[in-house]
């Protein structure tokens, strides 16, 4: 018998750029990605992401320097997942809505040391100076056109050779892949560290999570600079499926996409699936589509109107920390036997710890600092922290040892989301520990409060916030969007959750707008809405 310690040396680190290289490898002809007009095989793509490695490295970027993106889901941030790591750089693909100042911010932070993004993007950031930041590269449109704001791709790309002699491994798998940037609602964006083993089993879970396969067609509704696209990038490629890559999220461009390309999966928060369910173009699916979805908690009501499209769709939990997507809520055989309202509610769940990842934890928020954690009761009602660890859960914050220290505390990964434990062992998000209204000593889940608001036929999307209130210290209150042509008065919305849910945790308050602050990924900006509430601009919202 072999023994554990004589093989051992035989093992290779893991990195998601042998995803590339085998896809390349044994199916070179098989369609890899779609740009507009541009279509690349895996071959193709192989070549062009050694080339781009060629160029990265004639333009003196060395192992261990940062290359940040600033651009859309395009074939160049996609080659750039495997191009910068494969020349030994990290890449900072950068939120492509973050103000200026932000930007600056990530690029001194990141130390980065080349700047590569869409010329409208730079265009707005022109007056930005950035300290370490030698050169800014221009993409190409999707029409191939420059808009002569810094330095071409085409002739960036060219001053490389070939990149034949570059290897498709790494020495240390530990080593960081990637650093993505929080959004920075609660502070400076904080950059979480990737490693090439969290994102190559990241990938593998992704995979087997989403059904990914040789056939499939993925239309890129997330953003690539989003946790990476959950590590899609890397995960698609593994399995020599088809990138179609979208520029915008828009509902007919969208609708044209998954009927002109045979669209089979795709990915987004839930705002993406209202666009996509409510688009004039929206029609019954005639093959199998699936959609993951995360960012926030789908309400059952959207999970419904996709279902009802003949999409199938998997939910799925996870933060930037996690590599994206860390949990699933897998359904149960069991689950068949369910009315469709009551899976709707099922898989709202945010479910159980992926294959890859280990298991879900929610501990009690009361715990002392050095105490073990503690969980609390599997009932479905005790509230508590989720918490997780292993091997997608990041390596720590980049030159953050402090806040790296408090997100470990007790040897797990504290997510800040509060949620309940089912005795089936699936977990449910009730709501981020700053966004939970505490009026009158009560609790109150703003998640379960806006699934009752968006569960009436004339609403498209909602926002539920606590306010201040002289008698209970706050009080939740409904920002609310109509879909278009419907109406509705504050007094039926508000009747309407309280048909739904305790009358206790109803909004008193009802404020209907054309359009709610979202992020670039598709989550509520509550902290500009409880900022004019508790501020000056209060009047503003309640119009």
């Amino acid at each position: 018998m072999t023994s554990a310690t004589a093989t051992s040396g035989l093992n290779t680190p893991l990195s998601p750029l042998r995803f590339l290289e085998r896809a390349a490898s044994v199916h070179p002809g098989k369609l890899a990605a779609i740009d507009g007009g541009r279509r690349l095989t895996y071959a193709e793509l192989a070549a062009d992401v050694r080339s781009l490695a060629g160029a990265l490295r004639a333009s003196g970027v060395e192992p261990g320097d940062k290359v940040a993106y600033l651009a859309s889901n395009s074939l160049e941030l996609l080659t750039a997942h495997f191009a910068v790591p494969l020349v030994g750089g990290i890449l900072v693909a950068v939120n492509t809505r973050l103000a200026p100042e932000e930007i600056r911010y990530i690029g001194d932070h990141s130390e980065s040391v080349l700047l590569v993004g869409d010329a409208p993007l730079l265009a707005g950031i022109a007056d930005v100076e950035f300290a370490t930041v030698r050169e800014i590269i221009e993409t190409p449109s999707q029409e191939g056109e420059y808009e002569g704001v810094a330095v071409r791709y085409d002739e960036f790309f060219a001053r490389g050779d070939a990149g034949e002699d570059l290897v498709w491994d790494v020495a240390d798998e530990d080593a960081v892949l990637t650093i993505n940037y929080t959004s920075g609602t609660t502070g400076k964006p904080k950059g979480v560290m990737y490693t090439h083993r969290g994102a190559y089993l990241g990938s593998l879970g992704t995979v087997i999570t989403q059904g990914f396969s040789i056939d499939t067609n993925y239309l890129w509704t997330l953003p690539m600079f989003h946790c990476n696209g959950w590590c899609g990038p890397w995960a698609l490629t593994a399995v020599a499926a088809t990138h179609v890559c979208l520029r915008a999220v828009r509902g007919e461009e969208m609708w044209r996409l998954i009927d002109t390309e045979g669209i089979t999966a795709m990915s987004g928060a839930p705002t993406v699936l209202t666009t996509l369910a409510t688009a004039p173009e929206a029609h019954p699916m005639s093959r199998p589509m699936s959609i993951a979805t995360a960012g926030a908690p789908p309400s059952p009501t959207i999970i419904a109107a996709i279902r009802n499209l003949g999409i199938t769709i998997i939910h799925v939990y996870g933060l930037t920390e996690t590599y994206g997507p860390y949990a699933v809520c897998e359904p149960d055989p069991s689950w068949s036997e369910l009315s469709g309202e009551e899976l709707s509610v099922r898989m709202a769940r945010q479910g159980v710890g992926m294959i890859t990842a280990d298991r879900l934890r929610v501990v009690s928020t009361e715990t002392e600092e050095g105490a073990e954690l503690v969980d609390v009761a599997d009932d479905g009602v005790a509230m508590g922290e989720i918490v997780m660890r292993g091997n997608v859960v990041m390596k720590g914050y980049f030159k953050d040892e402090e806040r790296t220290a408090e997100a470990f505390a007790g040897g797990w990964f504290h997510s800040g989301d509060l949620g309940v434990m089912h005795p089936d062992g699936y977990v449910q998000l009730l709501d981020r520990a700053k966004d939970v209204v505490i009026s009158g000593g009560e609790n109150i889940s703003t998640i379960e409060v806006e699934q009752a608001v968006v569960s009436h036929p004339a609403v498209l999307d909602v926002a539920v916030i606590g306010v201040p209130d002289d008698k209970w210290g706050e009080r939740p209150k409904a920002i609310v969007v109509l879909k278009p042509g419907q109406e509705a008065t504050d007094a039926e919305i508000i009747a309407h959750v309280k048909s739904k849910i305790a009358s206790y945790k109803a909004p008193r308050d009802v404020a209907f707008v054309d359009e709610l602050p979202k992020t670039s990924t598709g989550k509520i900006r509550k902290n500009e809405l409880r900022d004019v509430e508790w501020g000056e601009g209060r009047a503003r919202i309640q119009g």
